[in-house]
């Protein structure tokens, strides 16, 4: 009974030879999709923290008129993109140098920005991103409130 185990059907791989494989055609993409996966999570994690801008005073959705003891400065945008410190029109070189002549507290005053509902809003953000990197840390934009009907 062991004779016939041994001499065995002749079924099996060849010992004496290596046996070799043809070469794969396709592409293992399993490596590739954990490296995307680890990427995706990493980048999501870090966007956040990636973000900048500029540090504003939102009014609350019911927020009641605020009660100022002098008069705020405003700075205002128009639809043609001329900007307005107070009444008095100035370049965009100049605010600074405006807003710095009429804030009698510094950069600690309040700057209320007012931008038309129609402009460019690229031209809004330049201006809050001037004041917010002279230093001004208190700045809010000013919105009419909705008409209910």
């Amino acid at each position: 009974m062991s004779m016939a185990m041994q001499s065995g059907g002749g079924g099996g791989r060849r010992r004496g030879r290596k046996y070799r494989r043809p070469p794969m055609a396709e592409i293992n993409v399993t490596p590739m999709v954990d490296v995307m996966l680890v990427l995706l999570i990493v980048f999501m994690v870090a966007a956040p923290l990636l973000t900048v801008g500029v540090p504003i005073d939102l009014p609350e959705t019911q927020a009641s008129t605020l009660n100022v003891e002098s008069e705020p400065v405003m700075v205002s945008v128009t639809l043609d993109g001329l900007i307005y410190v107070q009444d008095d029109v100035v370049d965009a070189a100049d605010l600074l140098s405006r807003v710095e002549a009429v804030a009698a507290a510094g950069t600690e005053e309040r700057i209320f920005v007012r931008g038309d509902a129609a402009a460019n809003y690229g031209s809004v953000m330049q201006v809050m991103g001037m004041l917010s990197a002279a230093g001004y840390n208190r700045i809010g934009l000013i919105t009419e409130q909705e008409q209910t009907r």
